[in-house]
């Protein structure tokens, strides 16, 4: 899978619609292409995706924005492959934003 990671503060609006505040929680897009295979394998790899995500968002700063993209491989992949590929990612992902920052 491939991760993309945006931290910045001035992404989505706020409550009052005046720019974002730090206490916005991190949105999540999911990318599941044809590639991975059927409409039953794609439903499936999303709704994992979607559980893993959920259980890692603590680890994600707040206010940014994910997007996760399966690769073909991942409809052939357990959960537990899942879930550690996506931890694994993020972490890369994290720390590549905080030398950014």
């Amino acid at each position: 899978m491939v991760v993309h990671l945006l931290v910045d503060s001035d992404v989505g609006p706020s409550a009052d619609g005046s720019g974002v505040t730090g206490d916005e929680p991190p949105l999540v897009g999911l990318v599941v292409s044809k590639a991975v295979g059927n409409a039953v394998h794609r439903n499936q790899v999303k709704r994992r995706l979607r559980h893993i995500a959920a259980a890692h968002l603590s680890s994600v700063p707040a206010g940014s924005r994910l997007v996760v993209r399966a690769l073909p491989a991942s409809s052939s992949a357990s959960y537990a492959e899942l879930d550690r590929d996506l931890a694994s990612s993020l972490d890369r992902a994290t720390a590549r934003a905080r030398r950014a920052a």
